[in-house]
């Protein structure tokens, strides 16, 4: 039986691809303050803003391709059982060809009713006022926002829960809930951290190894070594 490998990524690991990550250190997201884009209060106040920034993100990833971190993930599944959970909103693990993807905050390819949170729909062109559901409501981009529950998240620790090994990559580990996570894995379950400036986390219970490359270098090399544990 093959061990279950568990992947938290975040945005350094689609940076490499020309994403943009989340925040610049001034607070802005591609120009823009993330509580006008990327909140509830944000879509109330000015829903013509927040549909273009989205349609903005949603254009890009028709043009940029997964990395050889994205890559060497989906190869893992001929060694392990491998589950990534990511709080990245692109398509890049789905593009590479890894098979069990969770995504925590969403996805750009996708929107939902703005009544009905289980009304999803894949989307791919720009979104407009006056696309709605069945039932006449405008629909929204498929993105949890700031203040806003994470629906993914219980099964998100259920798999932490039963993970083999653990693996962090390109995230800093500061946004919550999805940085508590790591704390829920078993006691012994090894923890591989990659990042190029990798963040200090404290008062982990499991071995941590700090891989400090980024995920094009950073995926292959914790693929040989784990490689050379079996």
């Amino acid at each position: 039986m093959k061990k279950k490998l568990v992947v938290l990524t975040g945005a350094g690991i689609s940076a490499e691809s020309g994403i943009n990550t989340f925040r610049a250190s001034d607070g802005l997201w591609e120009g823009h303050n993330v509580m006008d884009v990327a909140t509830p209060e944000g879509w109330q106040n000015n829903q013509e803003l927040v549909l273009d920034f989205y349609n903005q993100r949603r254009r890009q990833l028709h043009e940029v391709k997964p990395n050889l971190g994205h890559l060497t993930l989906a190869e893992l599944e001929k060694d392990f059982e491998v589950h990534i959970i990511t709080q990245n909103v692109d398509n890049l693990h789905e593009q590479a060809g890894s098979s069990n993807i969770l995504h925590l905050h969403g996805e750009l390819f996708k929107v939902r009713s703005t009544k009905d949170t289980n009304y999803i729909l894949d989307w791919k062109t720009d979104l407009k006022t006056g696309d709605v559901d069945k039932n006449g409501h405008q629909l929204r981009p498929h993105i949890v926002w700031f203040g806003e529950d994470v629906p993914a998240l219980e099964e998100a620790l259920n798999l932490i829960q039963k993970a083999d090994i653990i693996a962090i990559i390109g995230t800093s580990m500061q946004v919550y809930p999805a940085a508590g996570l790591i704390h829920y894995g078993q006691p012994n379950t090894p923890i591989y951290y990659i990042d190029p400036n990798p963040a200090t986390i404290y008062e982990l219970a499991n071995p941590l190894e700090v891989i400090a490359m980024n995920a094009t270098e950073g995926v292959p090399f914790l693929r040989e070594k784990l490689r050379s544990r079996e």
